[in-house]
Order: structure tokens, then sequence, then C-alpha cells
């Protein structure tokens, strides 16, 4: 990232009137939460995580599908938000039209000050009863060790008896209506769209930051490897999210600190 990328993209964001930023895993792994494409580890090894967040698993294993969802909450419920989770609530704080869309289903964004959130793929806070949707509530995460877990059958709805899921979005689902909606309607009329730690290749997500450049805005990429957004991207700052959004918020608002 030059000195003049990183002032060429702090002027945007000053001066941008309505901002979506749009985050992906990449932003979280720098806490140590693992992504998909990351190897699983202790009792969970042997298994491949694309064929563990479907509904054919769930209703196949479902105390399998819980426990393993259960272990990623509790790694979760130890990690902590970095500097760049920070950072987007500090732009969030200096930009206050800002909108968050994220792919990731962890808490971090909001544990770090983030208000204005769209959530594309659920949470893992957020678990529903298969049968009827009603929201369930959570025990407190198991295991004391990152193997910890293993099959926890899953718990039962209090409304209608039927088993609860964890409140993600699985292969082969669509997402949530209201919240891609919403992720439209702000890439649709914002003046800057930031992307942060995203692959770029999860559709219908990735179309996000395509939409907003269809609409003249332009696209500022966080990342420290090539994806498929380095063509669309108006400016890409090559690097981790936990050091290019600190950087980039004291170079837009040096007077305010920075992100605090």
């Amino acid at each position: 990232m030059t000195d003049q990328l990183r002032a060429d993209a702090a002027r945007l964001l000053r001066e941008a009137r309505a901002v979506v930023v749009f985050t992906g895993a990449g932003i979280s792994a720098e806490s140590g939460v693992a992504t998909f494409r990351d190897a699983l580890t202790g009792l969970w090894e042997r298994y491949d995580p694309q064929q563990l967040a479907t509904a054919e698993a769930f209703h196949a294993a479902p105390d399998l599908v819980w426990g393993w969802y259960e272990w990623r909450r509790a790694l979760v419920s130890r990690a902590r938000p970095n500097a760049g989770h920070h950072a987007v609530a500090a732009i969030e704080a200096h930009a206050p039209s800002t909108v968050v869309v994220t792919q990731n289903v962890d808490d971090l964004h909001e544990r770090a000050g983030t208000r204005a959130l769209v959530r594309l793929h659920g949470s893992l806070f957020a678990p529903r009863c298969v049968r009827c949707a009603a929201p369930a509530s959570l025990p407190p995460p198991p295991g004391d060790t990152p193997e910890g877990g293993g099959r926890i059958p899953p718990p039962s709805c209090v409304e209608c008896d039927g088993p609860v899921r964890p409140g993600v979005v699985w292969f082969g689902e669509s997402l949530p209506e209201d919240q891609l909606a919403a992720a439209v309607r702000a890439a649709s009329t914002c003046d800057l769209l930031l992307t942060v730690g995203t692959s770029a290749v999860v559709y219908p997500a990735a179309e996000i930051p395509r939409v907003a450049a269809r609409h003249g805005a332009p696209v500022v990429q966080v990342n420290p490897y090539e994806t498929p957004l380095d063509a669309l991207a108006d400016i890409n700052l090559r690097g981790p999210a936990g050091q290019v959004l600190p950087a980039l918020v004291a170079a837009a608002w040096p007077d305010a600190g920075g992100a605090r």
C-alpha cells in the first residue's frame, strides 16, 4: 500500500456521504476465527466444513452438526475484535450514514461497536426452530479447549418442540430476503463502497460491490491477496485489515485520533 493510494482512499472516505463497508472472513481470521478454507483441527479434522454446513447434514446427523456449530461458537466467544473491527466501528462513528454489510456469522463487529449491521449469512448467536422458525435461546458455549464440543443433541423449541438449528445460512439455502434487500439498497445508494477481507467468490453476496460500481460509486478494496475484485476496484490497498484500516481511518480523520 503506497502513501498515495492510502491518501486517495482516505479522501474518498472523508468526502463520502453514504458509505458501505462490506466485510468477509478475512477480517475475522485476524482474530483467530477460522475460515471455511482452513483445515479443521482436533475432533473435527476428519470432516469437511462444506459438508457439515448443509440442511441435509443436519437432518441426517443433527447432533454432529449442532456440536460442530457449538464448537465454532465457543471459538468465536473466546476471540476478540481486532484493530480492523474497531476501525470499521470508527468509520461508522465518523460517517453516521455508514452501513456495514457482513458475510461473517460471528459477533465481532457488534462487540467492536458497530451498530448498523446487515447480516447476509446469519449469525451463530441467533438459532431458530427448524419447524416453526421461532427464535431460540442458547446455552453457555461448551468446552474449555478449542477441541471441545463433539456431538451434542440440539435443544428443542419451546414453542413446538421441534429441533433448533443454527441461525446461519447453509450451502444451498437462500440468503435472508430482508438482509439481501437492505444490502442491495445500501450498495445502490452509497457513494463509496469499502470491501474488506472477502474473496469475492461466494454469490450472491459477492455481487454487492458490483452493485455499487454499477451505480457509479467508487470501490476501495482492502485485502492481502488478489481477488476477482482487483479489476473492479478503483483503489486496491494490499494488506491485512488490522493494519490497513486503522491507517486509513487516521488518514481520513487525522484530527479525530483515527480508529478509536
